[in-house]
């Protein structure tokens, strides 16, 4: 089974991403479950506006990333907060995902189906809840399955404050609810992957 994190960070590589720490809790998780993790930095790539799977720009790594999604059973979103609204990385990854809708697999049903998705966010400001109700309804409408407790997030509430690396405040919470989220994402996976509903079934 493979799982493939988005992290859609503002921060280029080899900047240290608060998103991807927490992400990678949740990665962790997985891989003790014999879940292979690939993950990869949205800014560090470039990705054109649209909403289609192939622009025809050999510029453009969308085509590659979407590959991925094929080969992955288990998605990750991982977004920081920025104005209570997830990143605009994140909305380019949804916007391009749209695509997704129309795209069906050997079995005439969208090729997001028979797969799950979960939430990471981290910020130093409040609108988690916001932006995890955001990142997961337009996974739904892609077709993804969003199982119970698919999310984890860590802020510092109302205002600004300190990033997650700068500060333990949450991270107990934090870090047992990714860790909670990666068994759920794989108990679902694992699930659908045994008998996955078909056409006409």
């Amino acid at each position: 089974m493979r799982a493939l994190i988005l992290n859609c960070s503002l921060k280029k590589s080899p900047e240290r991403s608060n998103t991807q720490l927490l992400a990678d809790i949740v990665a962790t998780e997985l891989r003790n479950h014999d879940v292979t993790v690939d993950t990869v930095r949205i800014v560090d790539h470039t990705i054109a506006p649209g909403v289609q799977t192939d622009l025809g720009d050999p510029t453009d790594y969308w085509p590659t990333i979407h590959g991925q999604l094929l080969e992955s059973e288990i998605l990750i979103i991982a977004t920081p907060t920025w104005l209570g609204r997830p990143s605009s990385v994140a909305q380019r990854v949804l916007e391009r995902m749209d695509a997704m809708l129309s795209e069906t697999g050997d079995d005439d049903r969208p090729v997001a189906y028979d797969r799950v998705a979960g939430v990471v966010v981290t910020g130093n400001e409040d609108g988690a809840h916001h932006v995890i109700s955001e990142v997961s309804g337009a996974l739904v409408d892609v077709g993804y399955t969003i199982p119970g407790q698919a999310w984890v997030y860590w802020n510092m509430g109302p205002g600004p404050g300190p990033n997650y690396t700068d500060t333990d405040h949450g991270h107990d919470w934090a870090e047992q609810t990714a860790g909670l989220m990666g068994r759920n994402l794989h108990r679902v996976a694992s699930a659908l992957n045994r008998g996955p509903r078909r056409a006409g079934d």
